[in-house]
């Protein structure tokens, strides 16, 4: 490269600003390991190379869709509070790149969230699902279902950001919606994703008995389960801290890990605890779940609330997930990962809890829009809580609408779920040319 003068300060600044981002992108697409080890350890092993390959194409394929249209739409510029509609394929790219360096690396970052929104999905509907219908669900939801509410949370414009510019109120008012890494963006709407799929593709032959009793389907490896929960454990310290976008927020970034890790924590107890007082014996797999709760549940309040309300929040996260688990399989309601309840349930959860436990001051460094607008609980009314509210009924009322149109257009085709014949086979067999695992290969030829 030629030789430049000496970086300015500012200059300087703007780098970091560039590397905090871009490590936090590395972070959170680290996590595609994780969401790929805890689903291939949580299915049976007939249909391990369906999960792994369902996993790769959501970075794969998701990489695509986000440049072409999912960007643009999420945080494209645009006057509308709908959505974004600038930039596809990034092809009016020279006055953007200008006025902000940063265009790349805040691509790269977003494109990691947009990645494990859809990841979600995909343990909610194994074991039973066509690869076409997968195709076209992770396509939609990708390409504009998830990429309108990042618009609508976390644009300068959209109408229930709380980033809007410094001389505007949200449209919301208080402090708008405050989501700040995503419980509502980013694991509702991957949740709720999930629980339509679940819904149209119905339970998995043999999940429920003809009187409603739960027939148990453990996954093939608690190993790999654990090994994944704990990089996405990891990966959530890109996932939150990093959400504080510049390098000159290290406080908050510093408090947000703390947070964050109190909520997990409390989480993985809790449900732990909860398990082994319903007198079933100590397990994984619930500890696991609880401690994806507790940080499902931190992500949107992390930088608001004190320590002791993170551990709160991961605690009560812990109930949330057990019960709503628990509410499916009484509706016989088949997600084999528990994906809705971690996600979508917990991340209720987390939205309302921002709106009942900000600290004030917290809120106003973080926000600032409304200092006298905080949590309920801390004295500060209840406009801050009902904003929230309205978030969860809009991202619920989208999601749910536009993946029932989705799902249901896929089963009215025939197109979603895999035949009974393939399903009991299992799906590495029946759709992608054998097992994962070549047991006979181990053993070696007998010699005579």
């Amino acid at each position: 490269m030629a030789e430049t003068d000496p970086p300015t300060t500012a200059e300087i600044q703007e780098n970091l600003d560039i590397l905090w981002l871009l490590l936090g992108a590395y972070l959170v697409f680290f996590m595609q390991c994780g969401f790929a080890l805890l689903e291939a350890g949580s299915v049976r092993a007939k249909n391990t190379k369906n999960i792994l390959l369902k996993n790769v194409l959501d970075a794969c394929l998701g990489a695509f869709i986000w440049w072409f249209m999912g960007f643009p739409i999420a945080l494209g510029d645009s006057s509308g509070k709908f959505a974004g509609g600038k930039d596809f394929f990034m092809m009016d790219l020279t006055k953007e790149v200008n006025n902000n360096p940063t265009y790349f690396a805040t691509w790269m970052f977003q494109w990691a969230f947009a990645a494990t929104t859809a990841t979600i999905v995909s343990g909610a509907v194994a074991e039973r699902c066509k690869f076409v219908a997968y195709l076209a669900y992770t396509t939609a939801l990708t390409a504009f279902i998830y990429p309108v509410v990042v618009h609508w949370a976390w644009s300068s414009e959209g109408w229930l950001s709380a980033w809007v510019d410094e001389k505007k109120q949200p449209f919301l008012k208080a402090n708008g919606f405050m989501d700040f890494a995503g419980s509502g963006v980013v694991h509702m709407t991957g949740g709720a994703a999930a629980l339509m799929g679940s819904i149209f593709l119905g339970p998995r032959t043999g999940r429920f008995t003809p009187t409603g009793s739960v027939v148990d389907m453990p996954g093939h490896s608690t190993v790999l389960a654990a090994l994944g929960t704990f990089i996405l454990w990891f990966g959530w310290y890109g996932f939150n801290p990093v959400s504080t976008l510049e390098f000159k927020y290290m406080g908050h970034a510093a408090r947000v890990a703390v947070t964050t890790t109190l909520a997990a924590a409390t989480g993985g107890c809790t449900t732990l605890a909860v398990h082994v007082a319903l007198k079933n014996p100590p397990d994984v797999f619930p500890a696991l779940n609880g401690i994806l709760a507790g940080l499902v549940s931190i992500t949107g309040p992390c930088p608001v609330v004190e320590p002791w309300a993170a551990a709160f929040i991961g605690f009560v996260g812990g109930f949330v997930y057990y019960g709503s688990s628990t509410l499916l399989k009484k509706l016989q309601i088949d997600d084999p990962l528990d994906a809705a309840p971690v996600h979508f349930f917990c991340g209720i959860w987390g939205v309302l809890s921002a709106g009942l436990f900000a600290e004030k001051s917290y809120t106003s460094s973080v926000y600032g829009k409304d200092e006298d607008s905080y949590g309920a609980f801390m004295g500060g009314g209840g406009k801050q809580l009902g904003n929230q509210i309205i978030g969860v009924l809009a991202i619920t009322g989208w999601v749910c609408f536009t993946c029932s149109i989705v799902f249901g257009s896929l089963k009215a085709l025939k197109l979603l779920r895999v035949n009974a014949e393939d399903e009991e086979l299992g799906l590495d067999s029946s759709h992608h040319g054998g097992d994962a695992y070549n047991f006979e290969a181990g053993r070696g030829k007998t010699v005579s």
